[in-house]
């Protein structure tokens, strides 16, 4: 069953049984949020509907250090060890369900990595007022089973915001749900705020 997590919640991710997990997917999704009903004549020009957001979801792998190591969003789909793979660039939010999602084989992991932090941007320059409904998801995916969600609640005039991370420990992967606030419309821009979080 899955565990649904609040802000600054941390789970492991060892399996039920022992064991840890080798092939997960973090699934993140969102939606545009519905604007209020405008008048006739901004109904004509277009205003009178929800703008399509143009969201990235983005990983960036540290070392022990904190040093960034890789980085994973739309301009480099693929880890540079092959290990993390981006299933591509969503630009309206538009469906139910994940609208992005990045594939992570932790077994092919470059040794140096010991924190994946995921993080959702703006390129755009919309802010998350203009958004609802996000979220993040971890699946496992070899037994096809959500792990846990996190549901962003807060909205805001900020362009990105940190969502998850991962940190291995001696006995495996742990996940914590972060929800944090950041300025910037790539996961370049908020590099440092994620390094700081952990």
């Amino acid at each position: 069953m899955s565990i649904n997590l609040s802000k600054g919640q941390t789970i492991s991710l060892s399996k039920d049984g022992g064991g840890g997990l080798t092939r997960v997917f973090m699934g993140c999704g969102w939606d545009p949020a519905q604007q209020k009903k405008k008048g006739f004549f901004s109904g004509l020009l277009g205003g009178g509907a929800a703008d399509e957001i143009d969201l990235d979801a983005s990983v960036i792998l540290f070392d022990g250090n904190r040093a960034e190591v890789d980085m994973v969003y739309y301009g480099q789909l693929n880890s540079k060890d092959g290990s993390i793979r981006h299933g591509g660039d969503n630009l309206t939010g538009a469906g139910d369900g994940d609208d992005e999602v990045i594939y992570v084989d932790l077994a092919r992991l470059d040794s140096r990595v010991h924190y994946l932090v995921f993080t959702v941007n703006s390129f755009r320059g919309q802010t998350f007022n203009e958004v609802e409904n996000a979220f993040a998801r971890l699946v496992d995916e070899t037994a096809g089973k959500e792990i846990c969600r996190y549901q962003l609640a807060e909205q805001g005039p900020h362009t990105g915001v940190i969502m998850a991370s991962m940190a291995k420990t001696g006995t495996g992967w742990q996940m914590t749900a972060h929800g944090r606030p950041a300025d910037g419309r790539s996961a370049r821009d908020i590099a440092a705020a994620a390094a700081a979080i952990l």
